[in-house]
């Protein structure tokens, strides 16, 4: 089943409901702040159990104490889709939990 890609403003009012997120060029994109390299590998690996259960896969950057996120769907061109937003909307959900801000 074809993915559509979102219109701009689609795009704005999901991003209203994911604080901390933006559109970067054609990506949806957020840093995350942890209080340890260890915390931030964990909340790759949770990142990546979610992407696995979704099918859907972001890029992903750890840094020391950091994690950065950037995600768009290929299959749509590159453009930001639904399952973009469904991606960014579970790894906000499970960020505090890792204690990221």
């Amino acid at each position: 089943m074809p993915v559509e890609p979102l219109s701009q403003k689609e795009i704005e009012d999901r991003l209203a409901e994911l604080p901390g997120w933006s559109l970067d060029g054609d990506r949806l994109t957020r840093s995350f702040r942890l209080g340890s390299h260890f915390a931030a590998t964990a909340m790759v690996v949770h990142i990546a159990q979610v992407q696995e259960e979704l099918n859907h896969h972001s890029d992903l950057t750890l840094g020391y104490d950091t994690v950065g996120v950037s995600v768009h769907t290929h299959s749509a061109g590159g453009a930001v889709t639904e399952k973009d937003v469904e991606l960014a909307g579970r790894i906000q959900d499970l960020a505090p939990g890792h204690g990221a801000h």
